[in-house]
């Protein structure tokens, strides 16, 4: 959520912002706004009842002490009609503070000076390529054709046990997931972020933490009985440790990875760009979380962006990077960059990871705040990166590294898995 005091004095700065998503919002912030007034009037008249009453208590026992009993009554009556008009002012501060923190949800995080304006992922701006695309002759096979040619993942065997979007991985093919995620959490690690396993099922206040709930479009699968919600990434779990906590100073940067499997229902996803693992509902993924100071959150974000390139260079992967636009901004993300391998048999881009700059916004709703050196209270700045999702990168690999006799694994990754050539 946005922080209230950055609602009352930057209004017009935050509806140029959420003009850039496309957001209608002038109506929701002056109501915020009015609410917000409302609420500090209530708290300011109950706290003077407040301290009436403790004045009132104290001078009570006072003339208690003194024997002065019957003016002692005389005033405890008092705190009677008291009690009753601070019971109400309390009922009435506590509809207005959740009335104001329901409209609150409602409004996305402000975007960063550098996104571009857009509407959609067409209006996406690439800042970075490399890479070689590569020419495999005139009908190189998707993804998975190659799987079902050298028995590396069964889709229909995984329709038989759960349904679509849940494929079984075999063989050569599970070694290869097992290598990519262990070689993501080496990478990690070795760049300085603590590996972490968490659970792989959530509470509400968790998912509300980092802005998955409310779940306005239904991605998010619910485990009625116990209330439970199967986690879409790692970033869930991972930043929910530090939820209601105040970090010391000294303690940050927060560092995370981790690896998990992923659930998301992508409801209404159909056609042929899903088809394979182009979208599923059941995927692995290692995660990077980052805590950091305000005035450093930038550069941490540029970190995660060279330490992702660095990544699918050692996996000669082509890649770009795209800076999204306002319309195709998260709703939590000030500033998101995609990542996309190139599919040669596909012959388009392929997403496999986004890292994003929320700024305060899940701080204000994880009420994670660290001590700064003066010892005031303030919000951190919460980062997360995909490092990396499976599922595209290893149909990329399968299909840019295919060849008349093989599949040939990046040099990197043979001493994680065992082999140089799938065939």
């Amino acid at each position: 959520m946005l922080a209230l005091q950055y609602i009352r004095e930057n209004k017009e700065a935050l509806l140029a912002g959420l003009k850039k998503r496309n957001f209608q919002s002038t109506e929701k912030i002056n109501e915020i706004i009015a609410l917000d007034q409302k609420r500090r009037t209530q708290q300011a008249e109950l706290d003077q009842h407040l301290a009436k009453a403790n004045s009132l208590a104290k001078e009570i026992g006072m003339l208690f002490k003194s024997g002065e009993t019957a003016k002692a009554n005389e005033i405890k009556e008092q705190t009677t009609s008291l009690k009753e008009l601070t019971k109400k002012l309390q009922e009435e501060l506590q509809l207005t503070t959740t009335g104001l923190n329901e409209l609150r949800t409602q409004i996305p995080n402000v975007p960063h000076e550098s996104v571009p304006a857009g509407n959609t992922e067409e209006d996406n701006e690439e800042v970075f390529q490399s890479g070689s695309i590569p020419e495999l002759g005139e009908n190189p096979l998707p993804h998975w054709e190659l799987a079902q040619k050298y028995d590396l993942i069964d889709f229909e065997l995984g329709n038989k046990i759960t349904g679509a979007g849940f494929p079984v991985y075999k063989g050569k093919g599970a070694r290869l997931q097992r290598a990519l995620i262990n070689y993501f959490l080496d990478k990690n690690t070795a760049a300085g972020y603590k590996e972490v396993q968490v659970p792989h099922l959530v509470n509400e206040a968790s998912g509300f933490g980092t802005g998955q709930l409310p779940d306005k479009e239904g991605q998010m699968y619910h485990i009625q009985n116990d209330d439970l919600y199967l986690i879409p990434t790692a970033e869930v779990p991972l930043t929910n440790l530090y939820r209601d906590t105040i970090l010391e100073k000294k303690d940050l940067p927060v560092c995370l990875t981790g690896y998990t499997p992923c659930f998301r229902r992508e409801a209404g996803s159909y056609g042929a760009h899903v088809r394979g693992l182009n979208r599923l509902h059941q995927f692995d993924k290692v995660e990077i979380v980052r805590i950091e100071e305000p005035q450093n959150a930038m550069k941490a974000l540029d970190k995660m962006v060279d330490h992702i390139k660095t990544i699918l260079q050692e996996l000669e992967l082509p890649y770009r990077i795209l800076r999204l636009c306002g319309g195709d901004l998260g709703f939590t993300s000030a500033l998101t960059y995609d990542f996309e391998i190139y599919s040669t048999a596909q012959k388009r881009w392929l997403e496999i990871s986004s890292v994003s700059t929320f700024n305060s916004f899940q701080a204000e709703r994880l009420q994670l705040r660290y001590k700064t050196k003066e010892g005031k209270k303030q919000s951190v700045h919460t980062l997360n990166g995909s490092s990396l999702a499976l599922p595209r990168v290893v149909a990329g690999m399968l299909e840019n590294c295919q060849t008349d006799d093989g599949i040939t694994i990046p040099k990197t990754l043979v001493p994680y898995t065992g082999f140089d050539k799938i065939d």
